[in-house]
């Protein structure tokens, strides 16, 4: 790589660039040596091979010779090189797309940041009247939706479950049985872990820890779907078919978890309580009619209901976050995996916001 002035005046200077102006060779210098006057004409001195090197080096003078007031001819470039550079400047630059642009000010990022909060807000609501009006029609029988997507939504979300759901359960519940040993001994009161157990699963951790399997397994998942579908158009071709998208995807999707979603609780505190009574039995030596006795006379029907009240609201708060996701998802794939993870925090963040609500108003009420 090589730049020679061939001449120089007070009205133009020639200079002649020569050998391979490519990635493998030198870096070409930032700023033309020149010092002549109003016009820089570059001429092809014996170029033996360029790529992207080059382009970028056209560029940058041209930049710079802008700036300074000077006026640059590359029109005895290479031909290749002259097309590459006249397609990229033939679309405009988009915006935000360079990183100086991510330099802004706190206080532009706290209003970009605002103004995207007041967005989600909005369209979340849009989001919840459609839905809202999508049950109505469903309700009426007028909903437009296949039920055979609608049963292979329940058979994912419900038995295809069970197996994750009752291993987490059941480590819960020995966990449970063996916090509460520890402390429970020390007073001779270990067939009170048949309570603790019973009542943390029933009131609290069988409905929680149900809603965060949900969260990370079948919300996900509905984000992911969906948002795969937003990528390839495939909603936009629903639209222009005249099928709303949210009764045919955004329903049976919210439906299937509200309906499974309670089954799943009552399963995973039978399967959390049988937990806590191995550690009792296997561990602390307490006999299983004595266990289960005393774990039955402690629960009610009121105190079983907490447990699918909250199992309720988190399967329905884990389907319309992600759902809802989904249906915002870019057109890339990178949004996709953004929904994705953003499905999930989401859920979570409202599964433990809905059930500090419940556990507030039962504590209230009660």
């Amino acid at each position: 790589m090589n730049i020679q002035t061939v001449s120089e005046s007070d009205e133009e200077s020639v200079l002649a660039l020569s050998g391979g102006f490519t990635l493998s060779d030198a870096r070409p210098p930032d700023v033309l040596p020149h010092s002549g006057g109003g016009r820089v004409r570059l001429v092809d001195g014996g170029i033996t091979g360029w790529d992207s090197q080059l382009l970028l080096a056209l560029k940058r003078w041209g930049a710079q010779a802008g700036e300074a007031g000077v006026a640059l001819d590359v029109s005895e470039m290479p031909d290749g090189a002259l097309r590459l550079l006249r397609l990229a400047e033939a679309v405009p630059e988009r915006a935000g797309t360079r990183r100086a642009d991510a330099r802004r000010s706190w206080l532009e990022r706290l209003g970009e940041g605002a103004l995207e909060v007041h967005g989600g807000l909005g369209a979340g609501m849009t989001f919840l009247g459609e839905l809202v009006l999508a049950l109505g029609r469903f309700v009426c029988g007028r909903a437009r939706y296949r039920r055979t997507d609608f049963a292979a939504i329940v058979y994912e979300c419900g038995p295809r479950a069970l197996g994750i759901v009752g291993t987490i359960s059941l480590l819960v519940g020995a966990i449970l049985a063996f916090v509460g040993a520890v402390q429970l001994r020390m007073f001779g009161a270990e067939i009170y872990v048949a309570n603790l157990v019973g009542l943390g699963m029933v009131m609290e951790m069988g409905a929680l820890m149900t809603g965060i399997i949900l969260a990370g397994r079948t919300g996900a998942s509905f984000a992911a779907q969906l948002g795969t579908m937003q990528v390839n158009e495939e909603i936009d071709a629903l639209e222009t078919l005249g099928i709303p998208p949210m009764e045919y995807l955004v329903l049976p999707r919210v439906l299937a978890l509200a309906v499974m979603t309670p089954l799943l609780v009552l399963y995973a505190n039978a399967i959390g309580i049988l937990g806590g009574a191995l550690v009792g039995v296997g561990v602390l030596g307490l006999s299983p009619s004595l266990y289960f006795t005393q774990t039955f006379e402690l629960m009610t029907l009121w105190l079983c209901a907490q447990g699918l009240i909250k199992g309720s609201t988190f399967g329905i708060l884990v389907a319309l976050c992600g759902c809802y996701r989904g249906m915002r998802c870019g057109r890339s794939a990178s949004a996709v995996g953004e929904t994705t993870t953003g499905a999930v925090v989401s859920s979570i963040v409202a599964i433990v916001l809905a059930d500090a609500v419940w556990t507030f108003i039962f504590l209230v009420y009660s």
